[in-house]
């Protein structure tokens, strides 16, 4: 059973929340991101950077920039820049993107679900990484980007999402790059208790986006608890802050690959030698999109390419042996370009599906790539199908949408629930 849980959010008032909500700070460019500080006073990316304005920026990820993290965070909420809900609170958040619409819940889930089983997980996490996000959660407090979960459709949950659509939103806001962000609160002792009790009758839900978050989460709640000694459960560090979407509202899109060399070889002798696994069929200028398993699109020397993995080169009975990614290292990136290590190797790089074949071939023709392969996007049965095995994705092997706001419900851990 899923413990998914209502929780009394921090978010931005209503005036300012389209000013506060901010992309991932990864997703800034360096200049782009002075911009949008230097412009915007509101933006929770000066939460993220406290320091900018000093003109002396302390380093990432050491205590004292994660004490100014923590303190710009308070002056926010000091200034009347954030509220906080009263009664817990089930957060319906809907965002319409490319003509997509991702209607799902933000909520809390227990870390005890992700020791026992019930969050299922598909990607292997770096602890190095584990412990810098734990001790950022550690230090400021708060929590403020949510995992990104699925679950199976519930007509129940289903129907209390409805009612809700159709009445006035808290917030309908559409930031600059077009991507429209809406949000209702469930917040009627009556919804509260029938959502609670709906996704208690769910027995598995999946990490789509966010295995990282989740491992660090977890493991500030495991130390906190020994910690402690005695603890009722109810500590907010017993949970930690999810966006939970239905599986038919998400979107997997494929993770393409773009290389930067054709490992000594010219393009006659890469041909032939693909050729030993592929049939390889030549399209020219017509863009070439794979539209099922185990076919592959390649563009090279300003023409696109038809990859057909020959018969007996797959054995489907293999969860991750299947996977277009792990197929496309083993029998291309690997023996014939020599990438061992798609996490370490800076002679690969990674193209998101949602940018269109058309970004694969501006990459070769304008940038410093060489030749690009793109991909049949995984299906959820299959995400889901590995997650059930406990097996492991290769890297960079799904992109999903929706990709979330940081500062739009933000999760306190120094207060309670």
């Amino acid at each position: 059973m899923a413990k998914i849980i209502p929780f009394r959010g921090i978010r931005p008032v209503r005036d300012k929340v389209h000013l506060v909500a901010s992309r991932s700070v990864d997703n800034y460019g360096r200049n782009d991101l002075a911009e949008k500080l230097r412009g915007n006073p509101y933006t929770f990316l000066h939460v993220i950077n406290p320091d900018f304005s000093e003109g002396k920026r302390s380093k990432p990820g050491t205590l004292d920039r994660l004490k100014k993290v923590r303190n710009k965070y308070l002056q926010f909420r000091n200034e009347g820049i954030f509220l906080r809900d009263q009664t817990p609170t089930y957060y319906l958040y809907q965002q319409i993107k490319l003509g997509h619409t991702y209607t799902g819940i933000i909520a809390c889930t227990s870390i005890d679900e992700y020791f026992n089983g019930t969050i299922r997980v598909h990607e292997q996490t770096l602890t190095d990484r584990e412990r810098k996000l734990q001790e950022y959660l550690d230090v400021c407090e708060f929590n403020a980007e949510p995992v990104l979960f699925c679950y199976p459709d519930h007509e129940g949950i289903t129907a209390i999402i409805d009612k809700h659509l159709a009445q006035r939103e808290e917030y309908d806001f559409t930031t600059t790059d077009k991507v429209r962000h809406r949000l209702w609160l469930i917040d009627s002792e009556q919804d509260v208790h029938a959502m609670e009790e709906y996704f208690g009758d769910i027995s598995a839900v999946y990490i789509a986006d966010g295995h990282h978050r989740s491992a660090s989460s977890a493991r500030l709640g495991k130390d906190r608890r020994q910690r402690d000694g005695m603890f009722s459960g109810n500590e907010p560090y017993n949970y930690y802050l999810g966006v939970f979407f239905p599986e038919s509202q998400l979107k997997i899109f494929d993770f393409n690959r773009v290389v930067k060399d054709l490992n000594g070889l010219s393009t006659e002798e890469f041909i032939s030698a693909i050729q030993n696994d592929f049939e390889v069929n030549r399209h020219g200028d017509n863009i070439f999109k794979p539209q099922q398993k185990h076919v592959f699109s390649m563009y090279l020397e300003n023409a696109w390419y038809e990859l057909r993995l020959l018969p007996g080169r797959v054995n489907d009975a293999e969860p991750v042996n299947s996977l277009d990614a792990f197929l496309l290292s083993k029998y291309i990136l690997t023996p014939v370009l020599g990438i061992e290590d798609l996490k370490t190797d800076n002679r690969v790089g990674f193209v998101s599906g949602i940018k269109g074949a058309d970004e694969l071939k501006n990459q070769v023709d304008h940038w410093k790539f060489k030749v690009a392969f793109g991909l049949y996007p995984v299906q959820m049965q299959e995400l889901k199908h590995i997650a059930d095995t406990s097996n492991i994705m290769p890297p960079k092997t799904t992109w999903v949408e929706p990709k979330m706001r940081s500062g739009l419900v933000i999760f306190p851990l120094d207060e309670a629930l």
